[in-house]
């Protein structure tokens, strides 16, 4: 009986099993309501409230581009400037052996003191700026040095050769003089105006190919410690500046001129985007001095003096490294005179702290000579004041080729 009953049996219970599984997850078969599915939360907006709490930012606005704003041309600043700026050409004659076998002692022993010489012309190329009607011109001093004589050619093909005024190798600046009429003249803007980001122009005659514009921005002002000169407070541009464009002109968007270009800082000898110019302020008194008294006048202490580096400045006992130590002192000059030695440590010029050695040079400079200026030093570890009646500097002799 029971081998009857059983197949029977399993269908039955397959079915009440499949019956349970069914109403559980359909519970609406049987008339209930399904649960509420549970779910992460969504992500909602800010409240209301919170939002107004918060005040909107500050941000600055660009005003609309004006296309016009800025020139499109400089042809008006070249055309006012360019007929100014000329070429300057300086030839020296040298004397040179004959032979390279006269530079032997057993040769030049038959010849003595006759021996046969040759004469070799050297010229060097620049630039010049001429900046006033009476023809006076501003150049490098390194474009003339040693020149035998100097020729100018202008822009509208008149040629002249030209006097020299005077030079003041310190500054590398020189003046030179030509005897023209209708000469063009520069305009001199004010240097102190200036600002980094003006547009500059660069005009002069770069390795002869003729007289050439280019353009770019005023890199920076008041550059010194180059090594160029005794005194240097150099505008820097990236307008292209070349081996021929020393002496030329360095002008504004308007054809001013603000500096002459004197050198470039260059690997390859050409440029490379860093030029220097010396400021028109500067070039300005230098002119007015070679003109008026043939020389540039200056202050002079007659003494050398270095910077104090942190070490120096630690064997002195010096808290901070500030002045400048006197290294040697001329004899018989002003700081000789006034008593002053070398190991001194002058740390103020007429109270003012010597913070830069160059700076605090070109502040003597400044200084009319025969005034009685005060300069504080220390000394064996005692500070003392010394008064020092200053001197005018002399005029550095000129060594070098022109170049």
């Amino acid at each position: 009986m029971r081998r009857f009953v059983m197949p029977l049996l399993w269908p039955v219970i397959t079915g009440i099993l499949l019956a349970v599984v069914l109403l559980d997850q359909f519970p609406q078969l049987l008339g209930k309501p399904a649960p509420e599915t549970t779910s992460p939360p969504a992500a909602t907006a800010t409240p209301a409230a919170d939002t107004a709490s918060r005040a909107a930012p500050q941000l600055r606005e660009a005003a609309p581009m004006k296309r016009g704003e800025g020139p499109v041309s400089y042809s008006s600043a070249v055309a006012e400037a360019a007929p100014a700026v000329v070429n300057v050409y300086s030839s020296r004659v040298v004397q040179r052996e004959q032979h390279p076998l006269m530079s032997d002692p057993f040769f030049r022993q038959f010849f003595g003191k006759d021996m046969p010489r040759r004469q070799r012309l050297l010229s060097s190329l620049g630039s010049g700026v001429i900046v006033s009607d009476e023809g006076y011109i501003l150049t490098n001093n390194h474009v003339i040095q040693g020149a035998d004589q100097i020729q100018v050619a202008l822009r509208d093909g008149r040629e002249t050769l030209a006097t020299l005024v005077g030079t003041d190798p310190d500054s590398d600046l020189a003046v030179l003089k030509i005897d023209l009429d209708n000469l063009p003249v520069i305009r001199l803007a004010d240097s102190e105006k200036i600002a980094v980001g003006d547009v500059s122009l660069a005009i002069g005659n770069p390795f002869g190919v003729g007289q050439t514009v280019t353009m770019g921005i005023i890199s920076a002002t008041g550059r010194n410690h180059l090594g160029l000169s005794a005194y240097e407070d150099f505008i820097q541009t990236d307008a292209a500046i070349n081996p021929g464009n020393s002496g030329g002109a360095l002008v504004n968007a308007r054809g001013a001129l603000v500096g002459i270009n004197t050198a470039i800082f260059s690997r390859s000898g050409g440029s490379q985007g860093i030029g220097f110019a010396i400021p028109t302020n500067l070039a300005r008194e230098i002119l007015r001095q070679i003109i008026t008294h043939g020389r540039v006048i200056r202050g002079w202490l007659g003494i050398e003096a270095q910077e104090i580096t942190p070490n120096l400045a630690t064997s002195f006992g010096l808290k901070a490294a500030q002045g400048v130590v006197i290294s040697s002192v001329l004899p018989n000059g002003p700081g000789d005179k006034a008593g002053l030695q070398p190991g001194d440590i002058m740390t103020a010029i007429d109270g003012k702290p010597i913070l830069d050695p160059r700076v605090a040079m070109a502040d003597i400079a400044e200084i009319k000579p025969g005034t009685q200026l005060p300069v504080t030093i220390i000394r064996g570890g005692e500070r003392r004041t010394v008064t020092i009646e200053v001197g005018e500097r002399p005029i550095p002799s000129q060594k070098g080729q022109a170049g």
